[in-house]
């Protein structure tokens, strides 16, 4: 997770340089431009960051399991959210998590790159909890509850998902973001 998460940061750092002119930019209507890509992973970091936060932080004395074993939901949650070979199922966003026609600048890539920050550093304190036994509640539903092991599976896995479509909207413009 630490691997898939640092490369979506350089990733990012990458888009900084792009103008604002490219960073909005959307092949039509129907798409999004590489900063709502980016604002929709802020609106679910916005979500999971504290969640996850809070239960890491409520564990007192717990001990670290040596291996993690994915929970049925969570591991449902987290394949659909995987790429695949660079290929994803399409999804609806949630109306709250749907940044289309918001008015964005660049400034939303700075705020991503602060919630990377955070959830580098909570992917490293999680080493000192149960992945299993500590539970989070999901953006959909505060009555479901996943292991933690698989909150950071689905949540890596999405900002990852989204990264890859920013960097799409990269190339159709003619700018690679992985090469420059």
């Amino acid at each position: 997770m630490l691997q898939i998460t640092d490369k979506s940061t350089v990733v990012a750092r990458k888009l900084q340089s792009l103008s604002d002119l490219q960073l909005n930019f959307k092949q039509n209507t129907s798409t999004w431009s590489i900063l709502e890509c980016i604002e929709h992973l802020n609106r679910y970091g916005d979500y999971y960051l504290p969640e996850i936060q809070n239960q890491i932080l409520a564990q007192k004395g717990g001990q670290a399991s040596p291996i993690f074993k994915s929970g049925l939901l969570g591991n449902y949650f987290a394949g659909l959210m995987q790429a695949k070979d660079g290929k994803m199922k399409k999804m609806k966003s949630p109306k709250d998590k749907d940044p289309s026609h918001s008015k964005l600048t660049r400034m939303t890539i700075d705020r991503f790159l602060k919630q990377q920050e955070l959830l580098h550093s909570l992917l490293l304190q999680s080493k000192k909890v149960d992945l299993q036994r500590t539970k989070t509640a999901i953006s959909l539903s505060k009555l479901i509850r996943l292991r933690l092991g698989d909150t950071f599976r689905f949540f890596v896995y999405h900002i990852e998902r989204h990264v890859l479509q920013a960097e799409r909207v990269c190339e159709m413009q003619g700018y690679h973001s992985q090469n420059s």
